[in-house]
């Protein structure tokens, strides 16, 4: 039996402009995970999970379970993953050996509030059959085949960044710029040190769960377009990583702080924000937090001072039906 596992994750910095050539730093968020089991069986056989089931209590269950999960599941996800993985072989000439299998893949990710679930998916699927076809896939690689997964075989608007934070964890910085990735086929991916991190809270909301490659098209729309403001915003949210990468090294958490609150300022500019978004993200500045979004929304990130800031948290945030957790990290 083989036992594979990927993390969920949280956009530090530069999200989203990982999708435009830019440039971002992201942590590993282990609370939560993605799991697949696999082992030999005479034929291939994804087994469904129980949030793939389609049996429901009644009509607003299945209304319920559809916004929040989608039409599809997991199972075209490790389907896609399967597929790609095999063009990586017959592609680099590598032949796998005449085995099946049977996959079960489970997970625990809030689903569509900005943790990257459905990429964790992947690499997970994606570590689970390397080591099950003794298959060595670079770990520089690993993410842009993740990617293709979901861009080219399921039509989903997404970025590299959560592949790579998944692929390498801890806490990296990444840079898109467009001449290193047709130089190299990837990013500049660059681990920073876990033990310079200061204290992060992420806090959630399940009930803002939404599909992030339909939240960031009218972005790409716009962007291809050629439209100033958007280009100009995502250069300036890109710069942002380096400044937090220097604050990083540096034990600036002051100026981290600043930063954090600069990168979701600057998506307003250019993203339309709910109430309920933009009301988390007030109740955590209110109680003298920083905050911003971990991904597309539904979920926010930012460092607190102590733990009585962090009680004050958690305590703000449940009145407005937010959770707060610790991110762990190592």
């Amino acid at each position: 039996m083989i036992d594979a596992i990927a993390y969920a994750r949280a956009g530090l910095l530069g999200n989203p402009s990982d999708g435009y050539n830019g440039k971002t730093i992201s942590i590993i968020v282990k609370n939560f995970a993605a799991k697949i089991l696999l082992h030999e069986s005479p034929l291939l056989h994804i087994k469904s999970a129980e949030s793939d089931s389609n049996q429901f209590k009644n009509i607003h269950e299945l209304k319920e379970v559809v916004s929040s999960l989608g039409y599809n599941g997991g199972i075209p996800i490790i389907k896609a993953t399967l597929k790609r993985f095999c063009d990586y072989c017959d592609t680099h000439g590598i032949t796998l050996a005449a085995k099946n299998c049977t996959i079960y893949y489970s997970s625990n990710i809030p689903r569509q509030v900005g943790m990257a679930g459905s990429s964790a998916i992947v690499i997970a699927t994606l570590r689970s059959l390397m080591e099950y076809y003794e298959v060595d896939i670079p770990i520089e690689i690993l993410p842009s085949i993740a990617l293709s997964v979901e861009v080219e075989e399921l039509h989903i608007n997404a970025g590299l960044q959560d592949r790579v934070i998944q692929s390498y964890e801890g806490c990296v910085y990444m840079n898109f710029d467009k001449k290193i990735m047709e130089q190299s086929g990837h990013g500049y991916y660059e681990r920073l040190p876990v033990n310079k991190l200061p204290n992060f809270y992420i806090a959630y909301k399940t009930s803002l769960s939404k599909v992030s490659g339909v939240v960031l098209n009218d972005i790409k729309t716009r962007y291809e377009k050629g439209e100033e403001k958007v280009i100009n915003t995502l250069s300036e949210i890109a710069s942002l990583a380096d400044k937090g990468k220097e604050a990083l090294i540096n034990s600036d958490y002051e100026e981290l702080g600043v930063l954090i609150n600069q990168n979701f300022d600057n998506r307003t500019k250019i993203m339309n924000i709910s109430s309920q978004n933009m009301e988390m993200i007030q109740a955590a500045r209110n109680c003298g937090a920083s905050a911003s979004f971990t991904g597309s929304g539904g979920a926010i990130i930012g460092i607190y001072k102590d733990n009585d800031m962090l009680h004050n948290l958690v305590n703000t945030l449940k009145k407005i039906d937010a959770r707060v957790i610790k991110p762990d990290i190592n």
